[in-house]
C-alpha cells in the first residue's frame, strides 16, 4: 500500500467516526414517527413503508451488540424494525461469539427468524449480516428452509468463498496439528478457511438459492476476508457492490465497513428498499 494510503486511512475513518456521533439526532423526528424506536423491540410492528423485520447477524468474534451500534439505530431511526441475535457461542467464552460450527450458528438463526416472524406478524424477514454473519445464513437459506422466509440476504464483508486472511491459512500445513486444533477449539474459524468442507458444501451447486435477493457490499482494503473479490455472489438477483466504486475516498477495511461506515449503511437501505434507492456517495456519510 502507498505510504499516503497509510494516512489517509486513520482519517476516513475519524470522518466516518464523527458522522456517525453528530447525525443519529438527525434521525430523531422520524423515530417519532416510526412504528417503534426499538432495536430488539418485540413490541415493534413493521409498517407499511418497511413490512419486514430486520435481523443482523453478527460476525465472527462479535455479538448481537457491539457489532451493531452504528448500524441498528441508522435503521430504527427510518422505521424498521430491527433485531439481532448472538449466535456460535462457545462454553466459557462471553462476549466473543460466531465461534461454533457454522451449520448449528444457521439452525440457531433460523430459531430467531421464526421467534421474530412470529412476534411481529410478518410472512418474511431482511438479514443483514457482517463478515461470518453475511455468510453464514446462506447455509440457513439453502438448507434449512429459510429461502420461504427471508426476502433479502444483505452481506456486508461476507467470506462467501472463504478467506486466506491475508495468506496466511496457507501457513497451517506447515505447522503439524495446527488445523486439527483449530477445528476442534473454534470450529467457526475453520470453517471460514477456503476449501474447507463446510465451503464446499455451501456452495456446490451455485451461489444462491430462487427467491431471494442478494446483496454483497465489500471493500478493496478488507484484511480479513482475502482476497476481497471472493465475497462476490454469482447467480440471479445478485448485487454486488465495490464501496470505492460508491466513494473512491472511502477508505474503510473489514471492521469499519461494518461498525461506522455510513456510505456503507447508505447501500443497505438501498437493498432492503430497492424501490426508493438514492445513488451513495461520499455525501451518503451526511445522510
Amino acid at each position: 500500500m502507498l505510504p499516503w494510503k497509510r494516512l489517509l486511512r486513520p482519517l476516513a475513518a475519524l470522518v466516518l467516526t464523527a458522522a456517525a456521533a453528530t447525525l443519529p439526532a438527525a434521525g430523531t423526528a422520524q423515530a417519532a414517527t416510526a412504528p417503534s424506536s426499538g432495536w430488539n423491540d418485540y413490541s415493534c410492528k413493521p409498517s407499511a413503508a418497511h413490512p419486514r423485520p430486520v435481523v443482523l447477524v453478527h460476525g465472527t468474534l462479535g455479538n448481537s451488540v457491539d457489532n451493531w451500534l452504528g448500524l441498528a439505530p441508522y435503521l430504527t431511526s427510518r422505521g424498521y424494525c430491527v433485531f439481532s441475535l448472538d449466535y456460535g457461542q462457545l462454553d466459557g467464552v462471553p462476549l466473543f461469539h460466531g465461534l461454533g460450527p457454522i451449520d448449528q450458528s444457521a439452525a440457531q438463526l433460523s430459531v430467531f427468524v421464526d421467534k421474530v416472524l412470529s412476534a411481529t406478524g410478518a410472512a418474511e424477514a431482511d438479514l443483514v449480516g457482517h463478515s461470518q454473519g453475511g455468510m453464514m445464513p446462506r447455509y440457513y437459506l439453502k438448507f434449512l428452509g429459510g429461502a420461504a422466509k427471508v426476502n433479502a440476504l444483505v452481506g456486508i464483508a461476507p467470506d462467501n468463498h472463504g478467506t486466506t486472511l491475508s495468506g496466511l491459512t496457507h501457513l497451517l500445513p506447515y505447522f503439524p496439528g495446527a488445523e486439527d486444533l483449530l477445528k476442534a477449539t473454534t470450529p467457526g474459524l475453520a470453517d471460514q478457511i477456503v476449501g474447507s468442507a463446510f465451503l464446499t458444501k455451501l456452495n456446490a451447486g451455485g451461489d444462491t438459492v430462487p427467491g431471494v435477493r442478494y446483496t454483497v457490499i465489500a471493500s478493496q482494503y478488507d484484511e480479513v476476508v482475502t482476497p476481497w473479490r471472493s465475497q462476490y455472489l454469482s447467480g440471479s438477483d445478485v448485487h454486488n457492490v465495490l464501496l470505492q466504486d460508491l466513494c473512491p475516498l472511502d477508505l474503510s477495511e473489514h471492521l469499519a465497513i461494518g461498525l461506522l461506515d455510513r456510505i456503507a449503511f447508505h447501500e443497505v437501505a438501498n437493498a432492503l428498499d430497492p424501490a426508493h434507492a438514492t445513488a451513495s456517495t461520499c455525501a451518503s456519510v451526511f445522510s
